[in-house]
């Protein structure tokens, strides 16, 4: 199949959304690093790579223009970026989706930033190492699953796939993007509903501390204006609350949603830096044994999403494909979704927003030997950077970091490791329901589920009609 020009050029973040970004999905040079030597040998200085691959995609899609789905231990990508004067005159940044799994970026031959974890989101600020002109972003991946010291979800560690392992996943998979933003910026926000109080708590922060300046917010519900708040900052982050005058719930099927604009002022009072996101005003409650939304039960008919496609393996071939999952979903009579071992895109998240489809975050702890405390050191940073990407999304329902912890190699999960990501869990994010592990070992949880396939309903009514008591 031939690669794809320009693939997914949609805003891969629509809750934070800038005119001022560059997509840099399409063709980019590739090589592979079989031996995961070729850093030592100045690769990151390299002039050009003697394959091409289409970004997002991974090597081992057909999508990429590749198609190789052997092991490889390291990757490299590379490319030339054309950047003007005007656009060098705040702060550069560049994101990335996903890479998996270490991910550094050399930008001119310069170190220019790093990250560990195949799933989550990052950016790395590269104003100080471009200029105006052509400049040369190349990324090196190195990914090694078959460790036990990272989380690989459901990649197969064999060579073909088994069971409930499918074919791996190397390097970018999510969309590359460049976004040119003042030299004080809104960095991220952290929206909490309050429909009781018919208001949304606010919490901005900037990349340096704002002092001097102002936020405002303005909030819209289907064009019309639904409240407006400013607080003078303080420090980085920005702390209000917004009231609404009008309230409209989001409910699943039943999606209204609040648009908001974020503007950051000077202390002239001009614009110094706009954001346009949105919310959703609901809360999620446990009453009586159930998930209430709102303050109504509500029964949770979920498909478990692997989040595979045949020709782009974890990247969805379109945008269109994300939207079309989840209407199938709804179509069959499903309401929402785990979104299984994997963390979804963001885009994904935005959909179900907007369909009013459930879903549950989900880390891809298989692959990564929890026998050990220090898987701690692991798990943490990469699911806080999951739980605070997608905090904001109002059909994210609950969290569960851990899925059917099973024995590594004939030894016990540490309960540390569950205990310390439910406790770190709740206290970055209060608001919802955490599983701690999800079918086997529970240690601390808001919500006890089990694992049973038994598919004759009078069986399986009969076995926890005598046993009402989790075991």
């Amino acid at each position: 199949m031939d690669p794809i020009s320009i693939p997914r050029p949609e805003h891969p973040r629509p809750q934070f959304y800038r005119e001022s970004w560059r997509s840099l999905n399409g063709a980019w040079q590739f090589d592979f690093d079989y031996s995961d030597s070729k850093k030592a040998q100045g690769w990151a200085e390299k002039d050009s790579l003697p394959l091409s691959i289409t970004v997002p995609f991974c090597p081992e899609s057909s999508l990429s223009g590749l198609g190789a789905t052997d092991f490889v231990d390291a990757v490299w990508y590379r490319r030339e970026v054309a950047l003007t004067e005007q656009e060098l005159e705040g702060r550069v940044l560049l994101h990335f989706g996903a890479v998996d799994y270490h991910c550094e970026v050399f930008v001119n031959g310069q170190a220019a930033g790093s990250h560990d974890g195949g799933y989550t989101s990052f950016t790395v600020d590269i104003t100080e190492a471009v200029h105006a002109g052509e400049n040369a972003v190349t990324v090196y991946a190195s990914d090694h699953l078959r460790t036990g010291k990272q989380p690989s979800g459901k990649q197969s560690h064999q060579f073909a796939s088994f069971g409930c392992f499918y074919t791996r996943t190397t390097g970018i998979w999510q969309t590359v993007w460049l976004e040119f933003v003042p030299k004080v910026y809104l960095a991220s926000l952290e929206a909490v509903p309050d429909p009781d109080n018919a208001c949304v708590h606010l919490r901005a922060f900037t990349n340096v501390p704002a002092s001097g300046m102002k936020l405002r917010a303005a909030a819209s519900l289907e064009g019309r204006e639904a409240g407006e708040a400013a607080a003078a900052c303080t420090g980085s982050c920005t702390a209000f609350t917004l009231p609404l005058s009008e309230t409209a719930l989001w409910e699943p099927g039943s999606p209204r949603l609040y648009d908001l604009a974020l503007t950051l002022e000077s202390g002239e009072g001009k614009a110094a830096d706009k954001v346009s996101s949105y919310f959703g005003l609901r809360k999620i409650e446990l009453q009586g044994g159930a998930v209430t939304i709102n303050g109504k039960p509500v029964f949770q008919r979920l498909v478990l999403d692997q989040g595979f496609y045949p020709d782009g393996i974890y990247t969805a071939p379109t945008d269109e494909a994300l939207r079309q999952d989840i209407r199938l979903s709804m179509e069959m009579g499903f309401n929402g979704a785990r979104l299984h071992e994997k963390v979804f895109e963001e885009r994904f998240l935005y959909w179900a927003d907007r369909m009013g489809y459930l879903v549950w975050g989900e880390f891809p702890n298989w692959g990564l030997n929890i026998a050990e405390a220090d898987a701690l050191c692991t798990v943490l940073p990469q699911w806080l950077e999951e739980v605070k990407r997608d905090f904001n999304h109002p059909a994210l329902i609950g969290w569960c970091p851990f899925n059917e912890t099973w024995d590594f190699n004939g030894r016990p999960q540490d309960d540390r490791v569950l205990s310390g990501i439910y406790y770190a869990t709740k206290a970055a994010d209060p608001t919802r329901p955490v599983i701690d592990t999800s079918g086997n070992f529970h240690v601390v949880t808001d919500i006890y589920d089990v694992h049973d396939y038994e598919q004759d309903p009078e069986v399986f009514y009969k076995r926890y009609a005598e046993n009402p008591e989790p075991y």
